[in-house]
């Protein structure tokens, strides 16, 4: 009973010394924990509102307003040959893929009786010139009425436009090359019968080539004629430099875009017709402009607003934007060249809220 009566003595001792020492004792077993700020002491209760942030040093910057687009390349010329009358092809006179001139023959129709024709016509000028030189002759000497020989004359002008139109038929069992170009595969075969409608082979011009793309209807004053573009095409890294030759002037109602056309020299002929291009425009330019990631800017009710590092507190300050890409945003007013953006712990950031900078990157 007396060990009982002595046990519960001492615990009683224990707890109302705790009670006594331990606020002497905790700011201690807090230090050794780690925690900076918790320790008893002037100043101990600012530290431990202050926020590690990182800076960012505002400088003149250039900022360029990029449009990305997507487009394709199209042949200078492009045609698909085919005779203008019907008949037996008689010769075919290229090879799959090569290069021809403008005006080369590429094949033939049979014309055998067109020449046959055309010969009669000849012999019969021939004699109808020699009556109307014996009929001029004795005009002069008032031999004949001149009512004869207008007669001559206009049947010498008869068959000459039967030889012209014989002419133009000849001409049409002869597929010449309309432009300088490379020819793709052919269709047909030498003996086969053709008309109009039949397709020979195609003719294409690559040298130049068109880039056709389209921009938003909102871009439509800002891209004019002679408007520099670059565009690359996959499976290169080269950036190929062009120009906008052709706007087309209708919006498109469904997609609501302009149609342009832009001309690449393609010297050495290394880009193909067909092939799919990524198309990059600069619609803008802006030097010595204040330029900030877009993760600073706080959108509010009010408007936007930004922090600054000012004498050791994060400052809010309202802003006016402009100009806005996908990792920076231009700011029209409120900040000037010289000030310390703060970047990180903005959901943090209080008005006059004590900051640490730890990091200020300068651009």
């Amino acid at each position: 009973m007396k060990n009982r009566k002595l046990v519960i003595t001492i615990l009683l001792i224990v707890v109302i010394a705790g009670m006594v020492f331990y606020p002497k004792i905790k700011p201690i077993f807090a230090s050794k924990d780690g925690n900076p700020g918790a320790a008893a002491g002037p100043g101990g209760a600012s530290r431990r509102q202050s926020l590690n942030v990182s800076g960012f040093l505002i400088q003149p910057t250039i900022m360029n307003d990029f449009y990305n687009s997507i487009g394709s390349l199209r042949p200078d010329e492009d045609v698909e040959l085919s005779f203008e009358t019907s008949g037996k092809i008689v010769g075919i006179n290229f090879n799959e893929g090569t290069r021809v001139k403008k005006g080369d023959l590429l094949a033939k129709i049979n014309d055998k009786p067109l020449q046959a024709q055309y010969e009669k016509l000849q012999a019969q000028k021939k004699l109808v010139e020699e009556k109307e030189f014996r009929q001029r002759s004795l005009l002069d000497k008032d031999a004949i009425s001149q009512e004869s020989y207008d007669q001559i004359v206009t049947e010498l002008q008869t068959i000459q436009a039967d030889i012209n139109l014989i002419l133009a038929r000849i001409s049409e069992t002869e597929l010449r090359a309309p432009f300088d170009g490379i020819i793709g595969l052919r269709y047909v075969s030498e003996g086969s019968f053709t008309n109009p409608s039949t397709k020979i082979a195609r003719l294409v011009k690559i040298k130049p080539i068109k880039l056709e793309f389209a921009i938003p209807e909102r871009y439509a004053n800002q891209v004019k004629i002679g408007y520099p573009v670059s565009f690359t095409v996959e499976g290169s890294n080269t950036s190929f430099k062009a120009e906008v030759y052709a706007v087309d002037p209708q919006v498109e109602e469904i997609t609501r875009t302009i149609v342009l056309r832009a001309m690449y020299p393609n010297n050495n002929e290394e880009l193909k017709s067909g092939r799919f291009a990524s198309v990059t425009l600069l619609l803008s330019k802006i030097e010595n402009t204040i330029a900030i990631p877009t993760e600073a800017l706080i959108p509010e009710m009010e408007g936007e607003t930004v922090y600054v590092y000012r004498k050791g507190k994060a400052e809010s300050i309202k802003v006016t934007t402009g100009l806005r890409t996908e990792s920076l945003i231009q700011i029209v007013d409120g900040l000037k060249f010289g000030d310390t953006l703060l970047t990180s712990g903005i959901l943090q950031l209080r008005h006059n809220l004590p900051v640490v900078l730890d990091t200020l990157m300068v651009d």
